[in-house]
């Protein structure tokens, strides 16, 4: 080989050394490029391309218990922007915000913070978006979605609750099932090329959430909000609640609270109207709390209904301490310490029971724990354990005192007698239903009761808690048409001035339940603050009857009493005063404190007029039940040497019997239910004025 041939050669195998290099460094760095850091360039690449945009599920529905919608999504137009596809933002941005309303100068800045994409407003209504369209802005586009929407505005808002701007509940069962009602979001991807120009978009279309079904019902939702904003506008009270119950399955049929605000503007709502003061306020319950003293009592066999009981002339010493009575009462029998809310019996009855016992039945009765109830931010009350009770302690709670619970938790107390002595937990959820499913109704199961008094220890209390009603403190409270049991509070507030009991504000309240004899309701009442007249048994108790009545027509529970006119009622109240040795120009025996002499309940509202959530004009009800003629056969004749012969109760419904015993002065013993089937003694028995008579009712 020839010394040229040979250099040929020689660079030949330069060259190709040198191209196979390059070949394994190219074939090396695409590999590093194609596999080792794919996923890092794969991410830059759509970080610049691409912008990834959640869109809202639809969220599912709320219904109430007959399949009537509280809260639903619709379909709005969001308006967003592709800003390098605006040649003059700031033109832009000035007609945005004049056909939006809004400041132009933020619209501007949103425009400018970004070259790919940036909203311009979210969920507009259809008026601003028709105003956009009309702009005809290159640049400028819209995405449909879902905006939460509650066509009652505002019944039951506090129930329902509100959702923010991207649909995350915020109050209310939206915020405790909020994960059940949002269901999943989907996405919008906004594509660009290396100019910054927009040229595509890709949709994942949202899963929608499950729907809600309430226990409320929509109807008595709105019989109780009407009777609440009623009570309100009379009493000017600072804040009022009522509640509604199924005393045996813990059903929660209506929660009105007041102030109230409207949920699809709730921005623009009064922070203290988005609060559940059913479910977290706390508050001394007063008188109303004797259920639980007295009811502990009896079932622990300290004392029985008729009693006599020293009242000492309306004071007590307790522990060195001296409680005066709201009035001097002297003897009274048990039932009469509840009709006239006697503190002094109250406290002796407690005192027999001892701490420790005492705060047994205050446990059992819910109070310091929660109900359970589906609604965020409820409340245990303030209970305080016995190792840290004072002295008085016993006294003070027996009346209501020293002691915080719920309103939730005080229906529950009352509930709990009208279920008889079985506690059922408030709920006010029955279910979920599937997406998109037809409105529908579903089977409710109440959670497990638990005993806290027999079945003789609530007959006992039902029969006193009427006696509350047709003798005492609650006359305000009767029904046309039904028996009705309840009891009045009148607490007094803590003045954070002075850290003491104030004498010029008070919560009064009334909780009750009708009918007596096979409860179909309870309902409580709550006012705070009532300006002028601030006893439960006088601004309360009409409004507990006005609900009542309604509720009890529109559910078609049948009456327990012959429906009777005014006359005839206003006859039995005055043969009560004539029996108490009262006239009737003292108005202030008639009820808990000053009392007016005329106890007409307010004209109530037809209850066909209420089933449907719109303005009506209110009507004229008849009025509170008047009592039942004394039939001939029950005429009493008082003989020379002062006793009394019984009446024939043979044939006479319970609710008659009551009035003419009453008339009478003569104590009936019940039992069963229906009309009179068998005494004793027997009619025209001669027996001493307040002797006592069992009456058996069958039907």
């Amino acid at each position: 080989m020839s010394p040229t041939s040979a250099k040929s050669n020689t660079r030949l195998y330069y060259l190709a050394g040198f191209l196979a290099f390059w070949f394994v460094a190219i074939c090396l760095r695409l590999v590093w490029l194609q596999v080792v850091s794919y996923g890092d360039f794969a991410q830059r690449a759509a970080r610049q391309q691409q912008r990834s945009i959640d869109v809202s599920a639809v969220r599912g529905n709320i219904y109430d218990r007959n399949g009537n919608e509280l809260a639903m999504t619709v379909s709005v137009d969001s308006i967003y922007a592709v800003p390098s596809e605006i040649q003059d933002l700031h033109g832009a941005a000035v007609s945005l915000g004049s056909a939006l309303h809004s400041d132009s100068d933020e619209i501007e800045n949103h425009l400018r913070s970004s070259r790919a994409f940036a909203w311009v407003a979210r969920k507009v209504d259809a008026a601003a978006s028709a105003r956009v369209h009309a702009l005809n802005l290159k640049g400028i586009s819209f995405q449909k979605e879902s905006k939460r929407f509650y066509p009652k505005g505002e019944l039951a808002a506090q129930v329902l609750g509100y959702v923010g701007l991207d649909d995350e509940g915020l109050g209310g069962v939206e915020r405790q099932f909020d994960s059940k009602l949002s269901g999943r979001p989907g996405r919008m991807l906004i594509s660009m090329d290396a100019k910054r120009r927009w040229f595509g978009r890709v949709e994942k279309n949202p899963d929608p959430g499950e729907n809600l079904v309430l226990t409320l019902d929509e109807k008595i939702q709105y019989i109780a909000e009407r009777e609440l904003e009623r009570a309100m506008a009379e009493t000017h009270a600072e804040a009022g609640s009522i509640v509604v119950q199924n005393p045996h399955s813990g059903e929660v049929l209506a929660l009105a609270i007041r102030p109230n605000f409207n949920p699809n503007t709730f921005n623009v709502a009064n922070p203290r109207s988005l609060k559940n003061r059913a479910v977290s306020d706390i508050y001394e319950p007063g008188s109303t709390f004797k259920i639980v003293t007295l009811a502990a009592a009896l079932e622990e066999r300290l004392t029985t209904p008729d009693e006599v009981v020293d009242c000492q002339m309306g004071s007590i010493e307790v522990n060195g301490h001296l409680i005066h009575d709201h009035k001097p009462y002297g003897a009274l029998t048990v039932s009469q310490i509840l009709a006239n809310s006697s503190d002094v019996g109250a406290i002796k009855l407690a005192l027999r029971l001892g701490e420790a016992r005492f705060d047994r039945y205050i446990r059992a009765f819910g109070f310091g724990s929660q109900t359970g109830i589906e609604l965020p931010g409820e409340t245990r009350g303030l209970t305080k354990p016995v190792a840290r009770w004072s002295k008085i302690s016993i006294g003070a709670i027996s009346m209501g005192q020293e002691i915080g619970v719920s309103p939730l938790q005080l229906i529950s107390m009352a509930s709990t007698i009208a279920n008889d002595g079985i506690f059922i937990p408030a709920r006010i959820v029955a279910g979920t239903t599937p997406p998109r499913s037809t409105p529908q109704v579903i089977a409710y199961h109440p959670p497990a009761g638990r005993r806290v008094i027999s079945n003789m220890t609530a007959a006992q209390m039902k029969r006193m808690m009427e006696g509350v009603v047709l003798r005492g403190t609650g006359k305000r409270a009767i029904l046309d048409g039904y028996r009705s049991a309840g009891k009045t509070g009148t607490a007094q507030k803590i003045d954070p001035a002075t850290g003491r009991y104030s004498r010029s504000r008070y919560i009064a309240s009334f909780t009750g339940f009708a009918p007596v004899n096979n409860p179909a309701v309870s309902v409580l009442v709550i006012l705070d603050s009532p300006a002028g007249l601030h006893e439960g048994g006088l601004v309360a108790a009409p409004v507990f009857s006005r609900v009542m009545q309604q509720v009890l027509e529109f559910l078609n529970v049948p009456h327990d009493v012959e429906l009777q006119n005014e006359d005839k009622r206003r006859l039995l109240l005055r043969a009560q005063a004539k029996e108490e040795d009262l006239s009737e120009s003292s108005p202030d025996h008639l009820a808990e404190e000053n009392v007016p002499a005329d106890v007409s309940p307010a004209p109530a509202t037809d209850v066909r007029e209420a089933v449907a959530p719109s303005p009506v004009k209110p009507a004229t009800m008849p009025q509170t039940p008047p009592p039942r003629p004394v039939t001939p056969r029950g005429t009493v004749v008082m003989n020379t040497g002062g006793s009394v012969i019984v009446p024939d109760f043979h044939g006479m419904s319970l609710r008659a019997a009551l009035e003419e015993a009453e008339l009478e002065g003569i104590e009936l013993e019940v039992s069963g239910s229906g009309t009179g089937r068998d005494q004793s003694p027997a009619a025209g028995a001669q027996i001493a004025p307040g002797g006592h008579v069992m009456v058996k009712f069958a039907r």
